[in-house]
């Protein structure tokens, strides 16, 4: 079908039922009623929120609602918004050079209203694509109510020698522009308490009115927002008739188990690097590396020493990803490797990744950040480690490092140089097995899971390793000493006398 450059044209095309004419809330709610009906994706990129959040967009978008998105950072709160272009029009008729893109069926500028009046069906139109009817701000405190809603502009006033509450005075804000179209504020709190009373005519009447002049425009719009959800309450930053002007209140939340927090890390991170030139080679990820990464952000979420309050956004394992395939890319270009394999060494050297995404409580920056991390990636190997290994005996290792055995490898060990390091260890190729590697298997596979193994048991305090990264036997405690030194050691604590029959433990 040709799209009509002129009114009367688009009048006709109207008429014949080709072209729709509708309100852009009732515009997304159709197009969201037929995608319901033929099973289509709505929300492709969103993970994990099947069952908990895109229903309550659905359901504010059938009651053409504008809403609000609460959720800490690294939700998806803004993908979710930018992905409701998806639901508006291919395009939509606008009247030509039309500042607020107003609908030729129903100006509402007195401009177009004066220029259809003149030049009847002659009029020029225009099409404006969905990308376009995007309109996204991000809040901060020096936005003023003139970038959102409009300020008279008294340069146009003596051009045109126009009295100051002409309409044609005005230089239209980002929300009149915004007409027919999706307007989304990023962290509303943010906004000046002024600018957010500003908005209250546009979410109830749907009009707004600039500077005190009884200029009013009944404009067609989509309002949605995001917020922190400790903001967005009475004690935050948010003007409370405010939130009740605001139709649905939607809640996110971080990945809930880690298979979804894989999927979203494995969409978002860089990890198919650029291999045209012949000194790269292409990176593989053992999954047991991904599941740790993944388990540092499940971990710091958890943890009393980080701050729950400013969460911890999932860009940490898709960071952190990033940074452990840049590891293990740097150690096969120094060492002339051809295979890209990530180790769980790697995610200590990805540090520098994880550190600044999240912030501490009181304990935790007694303790330091580095230290902190290093904990989190500790406890995480541990928690996968018991996962793959659950049941499986690992006597013989520990026993080998218990007869004095010690093991010298790190980060930049090449695969070749770790294989023949651990030659002699009994029964090491039977736990590889448990992470499907056989002895068959690339060098480079075979190190990385070694490498997990002898992380795990560290992890597990079933080994020690040294600052060098040199694996050795766990120190013996003292089990037992004599009752004397014990006294002389504590003579202000002296034990009661053990009842008769019953050994006295003071080791308690």
């Amino acid at each position: 079908m040709v799209l009509p450059t002129a009114l009367g044209d688009l009048r006709k095309q109207v008429a014949a039922g080709q072209i729709s004419h509708r309100p852009v809330k009732r515009e997304l709610r159709d197009n969201l009623i037929l995608k319901l009906k033929s099973s289509e994706p709505l929300f492709p990129s969103i993970v994990g929120y099947d069952d908990s959040v895109l229903p309550q967009v659905i359901n504010a978008i059938l009651s053409q609602h504008n809403f609000i998105i609460l959720g800490l950072r690294g939700q998806a709160k803004t993908r979710i918004l930018r992905s409701l272009v998806d639901l508006l029009d291919r395009e939509i008729p606008i009247v030509r050079d039309c500042e607020i893109n107003d609908d030729p069926l129903s100006p509402i500028c007195h401009k177009c209203r004066n220029l259809i009046k003149e030049h009847g069906d002659d009029v020029p139109i225009s099409w404006l694509a969905a990308e376009q009817r995007y309109i996204e701000k991000l809040a901060t405190p020096d936005v003023t109510i003139a970038d959102i809603i409009g300020d008279i502009d008294p340069i146009k006033a003596a051009k045109g020698g126009l009295h100051l509450s002409d309409e044609h005075t005005i230089h239209y804000g980002l929300l009149p522009r915004a007409n027919r179209s999706i307007f989304a504020v990023n962290e509303l709190p943010d906004l000046a308490g002024k600018i957010q009373v500003g908005l209250f005519n546009i979410l109830q009447e749907g009009d707004i009115q600039i500077k005190g002049y009884p200029v009013r425009l009944r404009l067609d719009v989509v309002m949605a927002f995001t917020a922190n959800p400790e903001d967005y309450t009475a004690r935050g930053k948010i003007v409370t008739p405010l939130k009740d002007r605001i139709g649905s209140e939607i809640r996110t939340h971080y990945p809930q188990t880690r298979r979804d927090g894989m999927t979203i890390t494995s969409q978002e991170a860089w990890i198919i690097r650029d291999n045209r030139s012949p000194q790269s080679s292409e990176a593989f990820v053992p999954m047991f590396v991904r599941e740790i990464v993944e388990e540092v952000a499940f971990q710091a979420r958890s943890d009393q020493k980080v701050d729950q309050r400013s969460g911890v956004s999932q860009r940490l394992p898709i960071s952190c990803l990033e940074n452990v395939v840049s590891n293990a890319e740097h150690r096969a270009l120094v060492n002339k490797e051809t295979d890209v394999v990530a180790r769980v060494t790697d995610i200590y050297a990805a540090l520098p990744s994880i550190t600044g995404k999240f912030e501490l409580e009181y304990e935790g920056e007694l303790k330091g950040v580095d230290n902190v991390a290093r904990a989190l990636i500790q406890t995480s190997v541990r928690n996968v480690f018991d996962g793959w290994f659950e049941g499986v005996n690992t006597n013989l290792i520990v026993e080998w490092f218990e007869m004095g055995g010690t093991l010298q490898i790190s980060d930049t060990s090449t695969a070749e140089e770790l294989i023949e390091a651990v030659n002699n260890i009994q029964g090491l190729e039977e736990l590889l097995k448990h992470v499907g590697i056989v002895a068959k298997d690339s060098p480079s596979m075979v190190a990385a899971a070694i490498d997990f193994v002898f992380e795990g048991l560290y992890a597990e305090k079933k080994i020690s390793r040294t600052v060098e990264h040199e694996y050795r036997a766990v120190e013996k405690t003292r089990r037992s000493a004599p009752i004397t030194e014990t006294l002389l050691e504590s003579p202000a604590r002296s034990p009661k006398s053990p009842k008769p029959g019953k050994k006295k433990n003071y080791y308690n």
